[in-house]
């Protein structure tokens, strides 16, 4: 892994990865987050290894967002465009490969626009784009932009999407204060639920007396039915260290933690590889892009307890005490862990951070609701006809989400009839 200084370096390691993204060959994606591999992804994934040869180029990636229709593989072919399949047997896959050699979509179970979703057979000219599909035509892939379109163990395919710029960016022509102030003016709250305002929690932990000041990546996903955060970290973890890099820089901090669930081994494995790539480019690590900045990080894994997702009760499991939260104030950000200024956000809060510096607040604040901009992720589960990942605009009512983006209530069979 070469090492990044310079704004060529980046561009080099870019280069690389647009070289994978535009191969010449046919790109087989498989979705390997858990849902996926849940419903048999990983044994797909070796059926078509076996079977592709050096004739495609077979990837991993993150969740692609329709989980109930997983397994799926997304065929991607030079100058013909993009199909997604599922499910996909293991069967349909070896055909899914022949097919891609030949430069040719396969006709079986192409997730079209139209109801029924899964399972159809079409002539493949006649399928709509997917975006026309009604589980994606309403959202708006922001900070899941990346999910399903690089392999989250990538360093290379995340830089070739706009990785890394942001850093950059925020280093060479903007000072801590500056870097606050954009995530003020962006009006980025905290995506972990009290909705507390971003830019704010940062200004108050740089301006706290005390050093030094610790940030920390809530990962502690103890919601049911919830794997937004899961979903992020599984499938594009290179995004959330560029946040806290950019939020590190901005508080003055040099030591950052990932609290991260025990119940998610693969967001820790891909995180991990993250954490480990961004060392070997000189990402974290001692002078950082060959400045006098430093950042290190630690990855931590939670103890399954539910309460341990509120930030004080983090703290405490931390520090070795009893998970239990704290009367506040004082609050984390002027007394946090081991008494120091710690700022904590939740991972989607993180991931957000690369995208406004790099686009700007106008492009950021363009979407959401007049007091709270921007879009969020949520999930679709239980007895609803579309499951899965979603990112729409905040305000967004949950007729939409349920009904035309969730295809309403699922409809079953009376067991008494």
């Amino acid at each position: 892994m070469m090492r990044i200084r310079t704004r060529k370096d980046l561009s080099d390691l870019a280069r690389e990865g647009t070289r994978r993204l535009t191969s010449a060959l046919p790109r087989l994606s498989v979705g390997m987050s858990s849902c996926g591999l849940a419903a048999g992804a990983g044994r797909l994934f070796d059926v078509l290894q076996a079977d592709v040869g050096n004739n495609a180029r077979l990837v991993r990636t993150g969740c692609l967002g329709f989980c109930d229709a997983e397994p799926l593989v997304e065929v991607n072919l030079p100058e013909k465009g993009r199909v997604l399949y599922g499910p996909v047997s293991e069967a349909l896959a070896v055909e899914l490969a022949a097919e891609a050699r030949a430069g040719r979509f396969a006709a079986e179970n192409v997730l079209g626009s139209l109801d029924p979703l899964v399972g159809e057979s079409r002539r493949v000219d006649d399928i709509p784009p997917l975006t026309e599909h009604p589980f994606y035509s309403r959202q708006v892939k922001r900070v899941s932009r990346n999910l399903g379109q690089i392999d989250p163990l990538s360093l290379e395919e995340y830089t070739a999407r706009g990785g890394y710029a942001a850093l950059f960016q925020v280093m060479e022509q903007m000072s801590p204060e500056e870097v606050i102030e954009e995530i003020k003016r962006s009006g980025l709250r905290g995506r972990g639920g009290a909705g507390f305002p971003t830019g704010l929690k940062w200004e108050i932990t740089r301006r706290a007396a005390g050093a030094p000041r610790y940030l920390i990546m809530n990962g502690d996903e103890g919601d049911p039915g919830a794997y937004m955060d899961r979903s992020l970290m599984e499938g594009d973890p290179h995004a959330i260290l560029e946040g806290m890099l950019i939020g590190a820089y901005a508080v003055g901090a040099e030591t950052g933690i990932l609290y991260v669930r025990a119940e998610y081994p693969l967001a820790i494995e891909r995180l991990s590889a993250a954490m480990e790539q961004a060392r070997e480019a000189g990402l974290l690590g001692d002078h950082i892009l060959g400045a006098d900045f430093r950042f290190n990080v630690h990855l931590v894994r939670g103890a399954g307890a539910f309460v341990s997702g509120e930030e004080t009760a983090m703290i405490n499991a931390l520090e070795n005490h009893i998970a239990e939260p704290n009367p506040r104030p004082p609050y984390p950000a002027e007394c946090g862990l081991n008494g120091r200024p710690t700022c904590i956000n939740n991972v989607e809060t993180w991931a957000n951070v690369p995208l406004i510096i790099r686009e700007g607040t106008e492009a950021f604040s363009r979407y959401g609701s007049s007091g709270s901009k921007g879009t969020k992720l949520f999930c679709l589960v239980g007895d609803v006809a579309r499951s899965g990942l979603v990112e729409v605009p905040l305000g967004t009512t949950l007729n939409t989400i349920v009904n035309e983006i969730g295809g309403g209530a699922r409809v079953r069979e009376n067991m008494h009839g």
